[in-house]
This record gives structure tokens, sequence and C-alpha cells, in this order.
């Protein structure tokens, strides 16, 4: 008898190779972070803001999904999925923040005064 097809102490054989089935990682997980760096590059970019909060709000949802479906046996991913979410609720959070500023700015109207007479200067000297 080989090492591999002696049974284990306590009588329980070993377990071969072809008979462990590898666990999987779940898809929800996968999407989690694909979304949650989607969205973070979106946000950073600062002119796609607006895509980076909607990616992040469905890269949080996905991975409350991947949470649950890494829970169950033969399942794996919880990793992924704790990164797709940390980088989809960073992204979100930057994403508010950039457009409250901008917002914030805008309404501002010594700030929109100051813009205008900085692009007016900009178009006299190209001109």
């Amino acid at each position: 008898m080989t090492a591999s097809s002696e049974p284990m102490r306590g009588g329980a054989p070993a377990r071969s190779r072809a008979d462990r089935t590898p666990a999987k990682t779940s898809t929800a997980a996968t999407f989690a972070l694909v979304f949650g760096v989607s969205a973070l590059v979106c946000t950073l970019t600062a002119i796609l803001a607006w895509a980076g909060i909607i990616l992040g709000i469905i890269g949080i949802i996905v991975g409350v999904f991947g949470l649950r479906m890494a829970k169950r046996p033969g399942v794996t991913g919880r990793g992924v999925t704790i990164g797709g979410l940390t980088l989809s609720i960073i992204a979100l959070i930057l994403g508010l923040v950039f457009i409250a500023g901008v917002a914030t700015f805008l309404n501002n109207q010594g700030a929109a005064d100051r813009l205008q007479e900085q692009v007016d200067d900009l178009r006299n000297r190209v001109s």
C-alpha cells in the first residue's frame, strides 16, 4: 500500500486529489471588486465622479451579495468581496465630497466671478 491509499489514523481513508473539488470564488465577489476599482478610477478622474458614485453604489450592493455567497460551503471570495466593498465605499465618499465641493464653489458668487475673470483674462491673452 502507498501512503496516499493508506487509511489515516482514526479509520478515515485519505482523500486523493481527484476526490477533492476546489472551492470556487463567488462571481458576486469578483464583480464587487470590478465595480469598486471602476468606481474609484471614475471618481479620481473628477470629470466622471457622477459615474463613480453610481458604480460605487452598485459595487456596495453586489458586495453585500458576495459576502452572503461566501458563507456557503464550497464558495470562497470573502477577501475579494471585502476589497471590492472597501473600494466602492471610498469611491462613493470621494464622489460625494467632490460633487458637494463643486456645488459649493458654483453657488459662491464671488468664486464664480473670480473664475469668470480668469477665463476672460485667458481669452484676452490668446487673442
